[in-house]
């Protein structure tokens, strides 16, 4: 076998790199709004995911959960008592959606339960209970998938610890966690449910972010088997402060915010990012940009610079990985998806829009 000269090797990896398109800033000046959804009573909506491209499910907090495909037509795949003998109150703050299709959909409060949507071969929904959870305390804030056959679900203590379910069958079934198996929980440690991103996933790697009294992050190296849990300097001591969203670009990136929704100007130690995976975090933009949020986003393939935060009290941008941002829009939304690197999905109160970064 003929062997590459090594200087001939190095060549060749040089010009390879050299043709990896560079990475050129840019800073959004604008926001565009467009309606899909406009909710003609109160309906708050807080758990949304795009699939396929251009399609999109959401839940609602009145118990429903549509599909907007692209051509912006709304399917209904469920609403409340189309389930024989489901008589509860539904009120959906986590949603996730596998590669097939397949829909899941969290309710809050108990009995929490956990719904599966399929489409049928006739064209039409066929919903079931794969997980139910009566409990004085239970309360269920975020839902996510490493991929679709597993899965994970987070949730205010019933005991000591947070509430973690888990499937390793694509949904079918779903175990809790026993506490012996997770950080135990502080007193008045909880979590928000304010836009179904208390939970980040890269690859096997797995953040939870809790707030309240005490706000910080558990991490899993191992899709949920293995936990630990790292202070965040982020504002707290209060039930209503701490982290309210987190995301992570990759293993190592990742921010979180929140603050005080009660005291939605408060700027101070409510933004903080991480370079080490979760281990440390510091504060950024502290008493400036904005305040309260309940969701935060990288934007995609922009190298952790470009991060877009939303609340009730509008949209906020950053392009330089969260140290400094400008307010785009006041526009209300609880929570954001991105489609690309330009184009996302936002959600809110009676209301789901279509947003152009420019």
């Amino acid at each position: 076998m003929n062997k590459i000269p090594f200087s001939l090797l190095i060549l060749v990896m040089a010009i390879g790199c050299s043709l990896q398109p560079a990475f050129v800033p840019r800073d959004f000046s604008k926001v565009i709004v467009e309606e899909v959804y406009d909710s003609t009573f109160s309906e708050n909506i807080r758990a949304i995911e795009v699939f396929e491209d251009d399609h999109l499910a959401y839940a609602t907090a009145s118990g429903k959960v549509l599909k907007l495909d692209d051509e912006q037509k709304t399917t209904s795949l469920y609403s409340p008592n189309t389930i024989e003998n489901d008589s509860t109150t539904t009120n959906f703050r986590s949603l996730a959606v596998l590669t097939d299709g397949t829909v899941f959909a969290m309710t809050i409060a108990s009995p929490a339960k956990l719904y599966k949507i399929t489409i049928g071969s006739g064209g039409q929904p066929i919903t079931k209970i794969v997980y139910q959870e009566a409990h004085e305390k239970v309360f269920y804030d975020s839902m996510a998938f490493w991929n679709d056959e597993e899965g994970i679900v987070m949730g205010d203590p019933t005991a000591n610890c947070l509430s973690v379910i888990i499937t390793r069958n694509g949904g079918e079934s779903w175990s809790k966690l026993p506490c012996n198996q997770l950080p135990l929980a502080a007193e008045g440690e909880a979590a928000f449910a304010a836009s179904d991103t208390n939970i980040a996933i890269v690859d096997d790697h797995t953040w939870l972010f809790s707030g309240g009294k005490r706000s910080r992050v558990f991490y899993s190296p191992d899709k949920g088997k293995t936990w630990v849990v790292f202070k965040t300097p982020i504002i707290q001591g209060k039930g209503t402060q701490g982290i309210y969203s987190g995301d992570f670009y990759d293993a190592q990136h990742g921010i979180v915010i929140g603050g005080d929704y009660t005291q939605s100007e408060g700027n101070v130690a409510n933004k903080a990012i991480t370079a080490d995976g979760g281990k440390t975090w510091n504060l950024v933009s502290d008493g400036e940009g904005p305040g309260y949020k309940s969701c935060v986003q990288y934007v995609p393939n922009r190298k952790a610079k470009e991060i877009v935060a939303v609340g009730f009290t509008g949209i906020s941008y950053s392009k330089d990985g969260g140290q400094h941002w400008k307010e785009l829009s006041k526009e209300g939304f609880y929570t954001i998806r991105f489609l690309n690197d330009s184009v996302a999905y936002a959600a809110g109160k009676n209301r789901v829009a279509k947003l152009t970064f420019r």
